[in-house]
Formats: C-alpha cells, sequence, structure tokens
C-alpha cells in the first residue's frame, strides 16, 4: 500500500496564504537568514504538543529562537554511548556550533506524556509499557521524579507536580553535559525553567534557589 502522497489540498492552500501575506510582509528578513543563516541566542527545547508554541508566546521572529521538541520536554542524562542520542545531538549543536546565550525547558500543563508516565509508573502492566516501543523508554527516564511526587493523592496536582519535576530533571541532565558546563562556566549560556499552563496563557519560571515556580 503506497501511503506516501501528496501534500493534502489544505495544507497547500494553507501555504499559499501564507506565501502572499506573512512571507510577503518578511522578504527582506527572510532573504537575510537566507544568505547569511541563523544566528539564534536561545535554544528551546519543548513538547511534542500541538498545543504549546514557544514561538508565538515570546512573538519571536524567525532566525531567533533554535526549537527542539519532544516527548515531554525531556533531556537524557549525559550518555555518549547511549541510544537517546537525538536530544543530545540538537543540545551539542545549539552550544557548540550555534554558540547559544541561553537553552529554556518549557513544560505545559494537560501533557500527555506526564500522564502518560504516571500511568506506566502506577501500573507496570499499562498501554504504554506494553505496547509503545519508543514511548515507555523514553518516558521511564521520569520515573525517579514520578517516586518524588507519588504520594500527591489529588490526580491534578501530582499530575502538575511531575509536569514541573520534569522540566527540573531536564535542567539538572542538561548540566551532566560537559559543553553545557564549560559554556557556563564561561559565563557564555545560562539555563531556564519554565512551565507554561495552556488554559490562563501563563508561564511559571523555576528558581532553583528556592525550588519553586513562579509566574511571570
Amino acid at each position: 500500500m503506497d501511503i506516501i502522497k501528496p501534500l493534502p489540498q489544505f495544507l497547500t492552500q494553507r501555504f499559499r496564504e501564507w506565501k502572499a501575506t506573512g512571507f510577503g510582509r518578511n522578504r527582506e528578513l527572510y532573504e537575510t537568514l537566507a544568505v547569511h543563516g541563523q544566528h539564534p541566542r536561545t535554544m528551546v527545547i519543548s513538547c511534542c504538543d500541538s498545543r504549546v508554541h514557544a514561538t508565538t508566546m515570546f512573538a519571536t521572529d524567525p532566525g531567533e529562537f533554535f526549537i527542539h521538541r519532544n516527548i515531554a520536554a525531556l533531556v537524557p542524562p549525559y550518555d555518549p554511548n547511549g541510544g537517546r542520542l537525538g536530544t543530545p545531538a540538537a543540545v551539542e549543536y545549539a552550544v557548540r556550533a550555534l554558540r547559544v546565550s541561553h537553552i529554556l525547558v518549557l513544560g505545559h500543563s494537560d501533557c500527555g506524556g506526564v500522564r502518560g508516565c504516571i500511568d506506566m509508573c502506577s501500573n507496570p502492566d499499562s498501554t504504554l509499557a506494553r505496547d509503545y516501543r519508543f514511548v515507555g523508554p523514553w518516558l521511564d527516564m521520569l520515573r525517579p521524579a514520578h517516586d518524588r511526587v507519588a504520594t500527591i493523592r489529588d490526580a491534578h496536582r501530582r499530575q502538575m507536580a511531575l509536569e514541573r519535576e520534569a522540566v527540573v530533571t531536564s535542567l539538572e541532565n542538561l548540566t551532566t553535559f560537559p559543553f553545557v558546563r564549560n559554556a557556563a562556566e564561561a559565563g557564555e549560556l545560562t539555563l531556564h525553567g519554565l512551565w507554561h499552563d495552556i488554559g490562563p496563557g501563563s508561564i511559571w519560571a523555576y528558581d532553583r534557589t528556592t525550588g519553586e515556580f513562579s509566574e511571570l
């Protein structure tokens, strides 16, 4: 069965509308980016969730954010011999090649990956643990964080707590990368943790000193 097909008509139409409007208004910017390449100051590691748009929230232009997305916005610990290479490769390129000044880890409310982790950790025979070859092992890196919030009885509060713990886990794992530490120690790089509450459109920032998130 041939499953590779031409682009759906609705997407073709949307592209043509953007080309005539959005691109048309910013033609010079795109031409500059094409000639001089990208020089983003910030890397954003965010979830694949379609509701989370860092460029919209921060009103950025093309070329300002280097964005890497994965399930639950997770960063694995440094392990050059491990199998989770996609996110480390993006971080390495951002820090060593693009020399970004900031890395933002952006978690969010109602995260399906975090909800799946809770289910998987609570039920060893869960569908995620049993049937998902890639998502289950990926989310398993959140298991220690889940154990820290497992005593929270209210399901909504436990979910939110683990979403924020996931951000902290990724930040701590980033510090295990030698080139991240070197850039930070040289004063060239800072790390930031954020949690986005989709419904009210708010962003909460992590303060490592207090271990708390506060609303911007």
